[in-house]
């Protein structure tokens, strides 16, 4: 099992790698079988799934996330924090979120269930 210290870097890495739009190394943080949970979206399960989510799906265009709170607990890491950007109609938004990921032994995501504190993005 990975310590917590890595775990929460690998969240981390999560959000420099989402925000630089580098969806391969996205991808590869996630194990094959991996499950994310969205509001407005159907469950996202394996690879394939999240590759056509981050590739056309996603309604957000770019922006930046600022991670304020990270906790660790076992293989879980709970991420809460702001998200400022664009969205694909040219609308600015800025909206806390709070992230919580399930990692596997080898340090890769299993699981994940976004929550926003505003509608659907």
């Amino acid at each position: 099992m990975t310590t917590d210290q890595s775990q929460t870097g690998r969240v981390l890495r999560y959000y420099e790698v989402v925000d630089a739009d580098d969806v391969p190394t996205l991808i590869d943080l996630f194990e094959p079988d991996a499950v994310y949970h969205r509001p407005g979206y159907p469950p996202m399960r394996g690879h394939a799934d999240l590759r056509r989510f981050y590739t056309g799906e996603r309604v957000i265009a770019d922006g930046c996330h600022r991670i304020g709170i990270t906790v660790a607990e076992d293989n879980r890491v709970a991420a809460y924090g702001d998200f400022i950007g664009t969205l694909k109609d040219g609308r600015q938004v800025e909206l806390r979120f709070a992230d919580f990921f399930e990692l596997t032994p080898a340090g890769r995501f299993s699981r994940r269930d976004t929550f926003f504190f505003s509608p659907a993005v």
